[in-house]
């Protein structure tokens, strides 16, 4: 609120600078939110939450990952990751290995029960990737997925 008692109007997403004439940053961090919500509803009465569906989609595309693999790849911590494993692992979606000469060394592995459970999944958060899709051209969805690995891969030097 303002010194006078009463607070700004503020626009509502789309418009003024939360639409087209925003900042890029800006507009990636509300439709980032706008997904994760999407997402989150979509997974909701999976028993899976969003970063234990990302942990499991990661641990299912990359076998064998381990913890860190997996903080990498999530976009999580590891110590959450290291929470989502133990869950995941207790609830028999994942199961732990020694690795094959290092015996010291885990690998994690998606069992046949969370392959199931991730399909279910899946299946709900397709209609999520569909709608980022709609009214997008393969061409214009191209140039975006090209754009949106340089934003990732490009650094900042000066």
């Amino acid at each position: 609120m303002s010194k006078r008692g009463h607070s700004a109007q503020v626009p509502a997403v789309g418009e003024a600078k939360r639409g087209e004439r925003g900042y890029l940053g800006y507009l990636l961090r509300q439709a980032q939110v706008a997904h994760r919500q999407n997402m989150e509803h979509a997974l909701a009465g999976t028993g899976l939450t969003l970063p234990q569906f990302s942990v499991l989609t990661m641990l299912a595309a990359y076998p064998g990952a381990s913890g860190a693999d997996l903080a990498r790849l999530s976009l999580l911590t590891p110590q959450t990751v290291s929470v989502i494993v133990a869950n995941l692992e207790r609830s028999a979606a994942v199961a732990r290995r020694a690795h094959a000469v290092h015996g010291r060394i885990q690998h994690l592995d998606v069992t046949p029960a969370g392959a199931q459970l991730l399909a279910r999944c899946r299946a709900r958060v397709n209609a999520v990737d569909a709608a980022l899709r709609s009214g997008l051209s393969a061409q214009d969805e191209a140039v975006i997925r090209r754009w949106l690995v340089q934003v990732a891969t490009r650094q900042i030097t000066e």
